[in-house]
Parts: C-alpha cells; structure tokens; sequence
C-alpha cells in the first residue's frame, strides 16, 4: 500500500494509517493544499473549482470529502459528478473556474483511487505549482484555518457530458454525414466506469448504426484489469472475431486512453492510435507534432511524411502539452491511447478521439486492419520492475546511463530518466508517475529486436 505524488496528482490505495495511503485525512490535506495554491495564483480568496469523477468504488465517499472541504476553505463547487477526465477539464474553462478536480485513479485497480488537480485553463498544475503544494500539505497543515459559516459557498450540481459531444460535433474535423453514411457497427468496451456513460450517446450523435456495449455500467466494479491494453481486452477481441464489427474501442476508467480494436479482433496497437488520427488531421492541416519519450516513431514517420516537425517530450500529459504549446502543435498524444487535440482542449481526450478516427476511417473507405496496415511497423516491449522503499532510481538510471555513455551510434536523452537511442530502435527507463515500479519500454522494427533492446538493459538493471 503506498501514496504517490507526483505530476500526475496525489494516487494511493484506500484505507491504511495517514501519510501512507490515500485516507480521508490525506484528501482534506491536499485539496486544502490546492486551495491555498489557486488563492495565491489568482490572487482572490472566493474560489469556483469544478469536480469530477470516474465510477471506482471509493469515488462518491472521496467526492464528499473533497466538496466538503472545498466548502470549508469558502470555494463554490460546480459538483458535475460521474464524468470522464476530458469532460471536466472542458467543464473548467466552460465555467470560468478557477481550477478543477478530477477523482481518478485512471488504469490503476479499483483499490486505488485519486486526485489530479487542474489549472484555470482546464490543464493539469504544472510542476512547479505541484511541488509547491506539497510542500503546504507537509508543512502548513497544521496552521490551516478554515472558513466560518458565514464563509461557506454552495455546491451546485450540473452535467457536462452533451456540452463535451456538441463540442465535439462542432469540430470542422469531423464529419458526422461521412460516418453516417458508412453504417458502422461499433463494439465499445468501458470497464463499468464513466465510459459506459459517455460513449453510448457519443455514437448515436456521431450517427453510428449499431453500437454493441460491453461492461457499460458505471458500478466500478471493474470487469477485467482495467488498463486497455490486449491481454486485459480478451472479451470484446472475442466478440470481434465471433460476429461482424466493423471496429472496436475500449477505454480506461476514466475515458483518456483509447484503444481501437480491428474488424477481426486484432489490436490496431495503443501506440497506432495517435499515429492514426494525426495522419488524418496533418492531411487536412500540416503542422509539428508531440509525443512522450516512450512513444513509437511511427508518429515521427507520419509527420514527416506530411511536411511537420516531430518533438518528443517528457513522460506526462502536463509536459506534452507544455511542448505543444511551445512548438505550436497541430496534434499531440501519448503511445498508451492518449490523444490531445488542442483545437478542442489541451487535455488527452477518447471522446474526440474517437469522432475524429471514424471520421478518418469512414473518409478512407478502408476496413480498420486496412487502415493499421498503411503504417509504418514497429513493435514496443512494455517491462516493468518493481521498487521497494529503499531503492534508489536516480542511482540505478545513472549506472546505467555511464553504461553506454561514449559508445558509438548511441544517443542519450535525460530529460525523463535515460533514453538510448539507438539507429535501429531506442530503449527508454524511468520511473513511473502512478505506481511505485520502474518502466522500461524499448522499440524496433522486429519483436526480437524490441525484447533484446529491454532485455540488455534489465539485466543491467539487476
């Protein structure tokens, strides 16, 4: 059991002693935390945050805890309940909030859940404003005052999810009468969370023909490991190759990652995903593109091939956007499903994703594995080890960085842990945002090749 925090919010298990897992007494600790921040960030006192939150289990009880100590630090909280990640990040900026918070714990199993802090701009803190806040939570705490009753603001309650869709049907991007008229039959996949919630009436609107639900009760009770990625999307791979689909796709509890699923039951790849719709939105619009360091080439391949410039960034979605925006960004991503399309919002988003990518299959009159098919092919091995308390990362990483420093055709990267980058592949260790274990991807044209990159490098490791 252990509490994470990082640029990803403040994650942990629920249950457990104080200051260890993410108990009651941590929640009002942080959320009172970020109630400080934004005060200072925008230098007034009354406050409007927006809250969210995905259907795990824990979710109302953290949801109360959170409102109620938003109300005890004179905050008004626009409460807009079960919703999807991106659907609240569109809610900040629609009501002129000044920050939001989002209760997810994302691909993480039901025990865990979380809190990821947004700006005004509906964008998560950046890191500097994140160590900040941490700092308040371990030191101030016990000077916190908080508000009388006279102070207390109210909690009003709305539904964001049809201003998302109208959003997004709004898009000049996409093109509900193409996908309309190519009578897809869809099967949809959302883990009994906020997915099931949003997709359905997502579909009906982008005029799909059929849509087959899978786990599409918000119960949190999750119906496989919830992180979408082949071994845990058995069930609707099934489906696929029994019956006629034309595509598939499956998300994460929290609807930011989306994974697309072939007319045969085969993945169309999680890394393929941005590959493919910023195929379709450079053909309409040229321009640089971003992606994490662990993410496949293929969408460098893509860009280039459009006339754009590809610039990778750090792990997380608060530094891809941050190089988004830096480079000017026509389209952007990470290689797990997560699409960021800033002419919609700088936040990943399965919602537009989705339109967006039936839009380009319909407009491309292929079958998906036709579509997948036309994409440069390189193949990534995901290896994790675990940490303990005592294990030292930076140590381990620099050994490893030494390692290859000074040999030929190997560049390195250390921007986010140590990225080798080789002529025929690259190998990327860092630790992770969300789960006390060290990530170790590496890619190249062939699996074999792919696993013998990781594999040096996790032998070093050990």
């Amino acid at each position: 059991m252990t509490l994470i925090k990082s640029v990803s919010g403040i994650r942990g298990t629920i249950g457990g002693k104080p200051g260890d897992n993410l108990t009651p007494v941590d929640i009002v600790k942080f959320t009172s935390a970020f109630c400080k921040i934004l005060k200072k960030r925008n230098a007034k006192d009354n406050l409007k945050i927006v809250v969210g939150r995905d259907a795990r289990i824990s979710g109302q009880s953290v949801s109360d805890i959170i409102c109620g100590t938003l109300l005890a630090n004179s905050v008004k909280v626009i409460n807009i309940g079960l919703a999807t990640t991106p659907t609240t990040e569109i809610a900040v900026t629609e009501e002129n909030a000044d920050g939001g918070i989002i209760i997810t714990a994302s691909h993480n199993p039901k025990q865990w859940n979380a809190l990821k802090l947004l700006n005004e701009k509906g964008e998560f803190i950046s890191a500097t404003d994140g160590e900040e806040l941490l700092k308040i939570a371990e030191t101030d705490f016990d000077n916190f005052s908080f508000s009388e009753i006279d102070e207390y603001q109210k909690i009003e309650n709305k539904d964001y999810l049809q201003k998302h869709i109208d959003l997004i049907l709004k898009n000049k991007y996409v093109d509900v009468k193409a996908i309309k008229n190519a009578n897809f039959k869809v099967v949809i996949d959302a883990v009994n969370s906020v997915g099931g919630i949003a997709l359905p009436p997502l579909l009906e609107q982008l005029g799909v023909k059929e849509t087959v639900k899978l786990n599409c009760e918000a119960t949190g009770e999750f119906a496989h490991t919830p992180e979408p990625v082949p071994e845990n999307l058995t069930q609707i791979s099934d489906l696929m190759k029994e019956k006629s689909f034309d595509i598939g796709f499956a998300v994460d509890p929290d609807v930011d990652r989306l994974v697309i699923i072939n007319e045969d039951g085969s993945m169309f790849n999680e890394e393929y995903t941005i590959v493919a719709i910023a195929d379709y939105i450079l053909s309409q619009n040229s321009g640089n593109t971003v992606s994490n360091l662990s993410s496949s080439r293929a969408l460098r391949d893509v860009t280039e091939k459009h006339g754009g410039k590809y610039f990778a960034s750090a792990v997380g979605e608060v530094n891809v956007v941050a190089q988004m925006k830096e480079v000017n960004a026509v389209f952007g991503g990470e290689g797990n499903g997560g699409v960021i399309f800033p002419e919609l919002h700088y936040g990943r988003d399965s919602l537009i994703g989705i339109a967006l990518f039936l839009t380009h299959l319909a407009k491309s009159g292929k079958k998906c594995s036709e579509l997948r098919a036309k994409y440069p092919n390189y193949f990534i091995s995901k290896n994790k080890i675990k940490l303990t308390k005592n294990t030292n990362v930076d140590a381990l990483l620099e050994k490893v960085k030494n390692k290859f420093s000074g040999k030929e055709n190997v560049e390195i990267s250390v921007i986010d842990g140590v990225k080798l980058d080789f002529a025929d592949g690259w190998v990327h260790l860092r630790k992770s945002n969300t789960e006390p274990i060290i990530r170790i991807y590496a890619e190249s044209k062939s699996p074999e090749k792919a696993e013998e990159f990781a594999e040096t490098v996790i032998q070093e490791l050990k």
